[in-house]
């Protein structure tokens, strides 16, 4: 009690943001406030002058007037600045209050001729190459705090679903994928103070391979041998060299895992619940109305909500059946309607993801049961398997608009036949003793899923490339900060 009292005294020292100022209940006319922020625009009249000012916490700034027009002569673009005032209605049309300035301060001056955030229109690249600076643009705003929104929305869902949150390892021993997409840690030198027998190998970490996550699931499986439902939302990185608008080197993914389900089903029906989730905690949120004026239209937003309101499940197809509907599409269009023609044992590309949500399911599509020999080492095998076609009960979740979403499964629990699958895919069993152990001990029917968190805030507000979803974007070849 003590200690909460303590963070609430704490906390209201601080001055409201401007979110909170626009959202405050009148104030008395005399009552004074102080507003702390960055000019956006400034204009000046002969008599008066305005300017709005934004602090990032909502996408409308505030306009303060300036009856005193000296008190403006020292406002720049850029320029934070500390205003005294107080809150009145607003008598023109975007805003329902202003702040009549008394007093103003410059903070941190900002010159005009030289500011590289200027006000006209700012190209996706030059944006790119100044991403110190881009959070300040309205779409960069809006587009972190919508990141904010949504992270609160998916711990809202797991919370009320029972599930723990659980911080998972930066730095493992293993690749997770099998795909050999790591980033191997090294330090920088050899530190004196380290014993030789650990320093051996310079090049490792403590004398041992070491590399960044490329998933948090086993992790989260040994957590879920325990603690039966865990989840995370942390960062991932891939030394894959894509370049395309859903790959990063760097980025955030929500992973869930739990015991006792032996129901790909159930998995797939968590997962669309989450989304689902997600999509209607934004449907009224103002900074999806920002992004969605500068890209798609009203429509597909609209898409958005019947998707999350539908009153079936989304739609779920087998591999199998997908492969099917594809080839006979394929081949009843002249030419052939893909570049990769679709047959079974392949995997699916980019444009058979797309063709199947766009096309012919016209929303978000479930493709369940890939072939085996698709799919990483961990994945458990169907027990419906023809032989020399085995397929494991997996799923990737596919969106208009995208393409895959979510990857999830029911992870293989039978030791003897994880053991089969590390042999198949070359995998040294030492390494994954601790990984068998699971199985070993008390090991029970397990599965999850791992779902891009930059995907996501592209699919929900119509941002072409993930690069412009995440604050500082990583990809093959490019790292500015």
């Amino acid at each position: 009690m003590l200690a909460r009292r303590f963070l609430s005294s704490a906390s209201s020292s601080l001055a409201p943001t401007i979110r909170q100022l626009l959202a405050s209940p009148p104030q008395p006319s005399a009552a004074s406030v102080t507003v702390n922020g960055w000019v956006k625009s400034i204009r000046r009249q002969k008599k008066v002058a305005f300017a709005v000012i934004s602090d990032g916490s909502s996408d409308t700034g505030l306009q303060a007037v300036f009856t005193d027009v000296n008190l403006a002569k020292h406002l720049t673009n850029g320029a934070s600045v500390r205003l005294q005032g107080t809150l009145a209605d607003s008598p023109g049309a975007g805003q329902e209050k202003e702040l009549k300035v008394s007093d103003a301060e410059v903070l941190g001056a900002c010159d005009p001729e030289t500011y590289p955030m200027q006000k006209q229109a700012l190209t996706v690249e030059y944006l790119r190459d100044h991403c110190h600076l881009r959070p300040r643009t309205r779409e960069i705003g809006a587009m972190l705090r919508l990141r904010d929104t949504t992270t609160r929305a998916i711990h809202e869902y797991f919370h009320d679903n029972g599930f723990v949150h659980i911080h998972t390892p930066i730095i493992t021993s293993n690749d997770c994928e099998g795909a050999g997409e790591t980033f191997r840690i090294a330090p920088s030198a050899s530190d004196p103070s380290i014993p030789s027998a650990l320093d051996a190998k310079p090049s490792e970490y403590f004398g041992h391979p070491a590399y960044l996550t490329v998933s948090s699931q086993l992790h989260l499986e040994a957590a879920a041998s325990a603690i039966s439902r865990v989840y995370t939302l942390s960062p991932c990185f891939r030394a894959e060299r894509s370049q395309t608008s859903r790959h990063l080197a760097e980025f955030w993914m929500l992973e869930g895992e739990w015991a006792f389900t032996s129901s790909v089903t159930e998995v797939c029906d968590v997962a669309e619940h989450a989304v689902r989730h997600v999509l209607r905690t934004h449907a009224s949120s103002p900074d999806m109305d920002a992004l969605w004026k500068q890209h798609p239209s009203e429509a597909k937003r609209a898409e958005l909500q019947a998707y999350a309101d539908a009153s079936q499940p989304w739609t779920r197809l087998t591999y199998t059946e997908a492969i099917e509907v594809l080839a006979k599409h394929h081949a009843q269009t002249p030419g052939g309607a893909f570049v990769f023609p679709p047959a079974w044992g392949s995997s699916l590309q980019s444009e058979h993801e797309r063709w199947l949500a766009d096309t012919h399911v016209r929303g978000p599509v479930f493709v369940t049961d890939y072939p085996a020999s698709l799919k990483p080492f961990y994945m458990r095998v169907n027990d419906n398997s023809e032989p020399g076609r085995e397929t494991v009960a997996c799923f990737d979740l596919l969106v208009p608009g995208m393409g895959e979403l979510v990857g999830g499964s029911l992870r293989e629990e039978r030791v003897e036949l994880l053991e089969a699958a590390l042999d198949r895919h070359g995998l040294d069993k030492a390494d994954y003793e601790w990984y068998l152990d699971l199985r070993r001990y008390g090991g029970a029917p397990h599965g999850g899923f791992g779902l891009g968190f930059e995907r996501l805030i592209s699919w929900m507000s119509g941002i072409e490339s993930v690069r412009e979803c995440i604050a500082m974007p990583r990809w093959a070849g490019r790292m500015l900060l």
